[in-house]
């Protein structure tokens, strides 16, 4: 489950979130000024996070290294008609 609370409401409670992160495994959403700014998460979930954003990465390298000679408008021209046709293909699905 995922909590949302105030820097100030933060501060005041930073023991029972510690505790609600990690016996229950809840998330805490830290809002400053109304606007979030951090989260509170359980230590599996941020190693987790990690490994993933290693992972994602190494991919983004791979494909920054295979796309190196395509010209920049060019690669942005064959994802917008990828992502059109992606859509095509959903709204067609759904009238079916």
């Amino acid at each position: 489950m995922i909590k949302e609370t105030s820097a100030v409401k933060f501060r005041q409670n930073l023991g029972e979130m510690l505790n609600q992160v990690q016996y229950r495994h809840d998330s805490v959403l830290i809002n400053k000024d109304g606007k979030p700014v951090a989260a509170l998460v359980d230590v599996r979930l941020f190693d987790r996070i990690r490994r993933m954003q290693g992972r994602f990465d190494a991919i983004c390298d791979r494909l920054e290294a295979g796309f190196s000679d395509t010209p920049e408008a060019e690669g942005l021209a064959e994802i917008d008609a990828a992502v059109a046709e992606e859509r095509a293909g959903h709204s067609k699905q759904s009238t079916d």
